[in-house]
């Protein structure tokens, strides 16, 4: 690879990018603004790892390892210098690869009855929803072939985690929804994990919120018309979740289900007072029992962009 074509790849990523879309955060901000935190490179106690963001250089006093973005790759996952420049183009690839996959998961949806039966159980039945949240249907066996007919080489669909390392779709017999640079998959098996994240962070931005625990719990409060919804994945979030909810002051109306064994209940009560001493007006809504709908009022739905984690 010429200098140039170097040059333009390192634009094309910048290293904060690249950082955090492996879970890397900043511990605090120093001057030029250039920022401090764990080196991902080591095990580490204590913020040794400096970012210039501006130069998308990066140096570790705890370990004496920097470079740039291509540096990084090869330290972070311990590979040589062309095996590194491979995994950044992938990786540059990845959103035309997840658009890809997911076109063909919607195009799958409604040839397979059991997935339209499965999303009727589940409450979300009208197009608009279906339409709006781009849900799929990963039937298993097909997706390899699809993709490999487009160009896309094996080892991207394994460096992506949506081919196994046996070379089976990774996704089978599950309801998909397409995420900010991932894939959530539910799986219509009892016998199967029943979710499933392509590798990387769940993450997404979103203003005023209802905050739900999961993608299904979205998909019935936006069909019911409440547009200004978010979903954590699950009843705890993580410390990206926390920093993202916490980076604007805003309302967030807690709408964790009302589950037999509490958890659900105990899960919101603690963010509660966690998202209080951040300064956030929490708001916790009442749920029937193992029931969807709100038992308070819930606020009006404006017309915003959601996002997931």
């Amino acid at each position: 690879m010429s200098r140039q074509a170097l040059d333009e790849l390192k634009q094309q990523i910048p290293l904060l990018n690249y950082l955090q879309a492996h879970n890397w955060q900043p511990a605090r901000r120093l001057s030029r603004g250039r920022l401090m935190g764990l080196c991902p490179l080591h095990e580490d106690h204590k913020p040794s790892f400096l970012v210039d963001p501006h130069k998308s250089l990066f140096y570790c006093y705890g370990c004496g390892r920097g470079g740039d973005v291509i540096r990084f790759a090869e330290l972070y996952h311990q590979v040589k210098f062309p095996d590194a420049l491979a995994l950044l183009q992938q990786w540059r690839g990845l959103p035309s690869l997840l658009h890809e996959v997911a076109g063909f998961y919607r195009m799958q949806l409604h040839r397979h009855s059991e997935a339209i039966a499965y999303l009727d159980q589940r409450g979300v039945r009208t197009p608009e929803v279906i339409e709006h949240m781009r849900v799929g249907y990963a039937p298993g066996g097909c997706l390899r072939g699809w993709l490999r007919q487009l160009g896309y080489p094996l080892q991207a669909l394994r460096q992506a985690g949506l081919v196994t390392g046996a070379g089976y779709d990774a996704y089978t017999h599950r309801i998909v929804f397409p995420l900010e640079g991932n894939l959530y998959g539910r799986s219509l098996s009892a016998t199967a994990p029943p979710h499933r994240f392509l590798p990387g962070a769940k993450r997404g931005l979103y203003p005023e919120v209802i905050l739900v625990e999961g993608l299904f719990d979205y998909a019935v409060l936006w069909q019911a018309g409440f547009h200004n919804v978010t979903c954590s994945m699950g009843n705890h979030l993580n410390a990206h979740q926390y920093r993202q909810l916490c980076d604007l002051p805003r309302t967030v109306y807690l709408a964790f289900d009302a589950d037999t064994n509490g958890s659900g209940q105990q899960a919101a009560q603690s963010l509660a007072c966690r998202l209080r001493e951040q300064g956030m007006n929490v708001r916790r809504v009442s749920l029937p029992d193992r029931q969807r709908s709100a038992g308070q009022r819930l606020p009006a739905a404006p017309p915003y962009r959601h996002a997931h984690w």
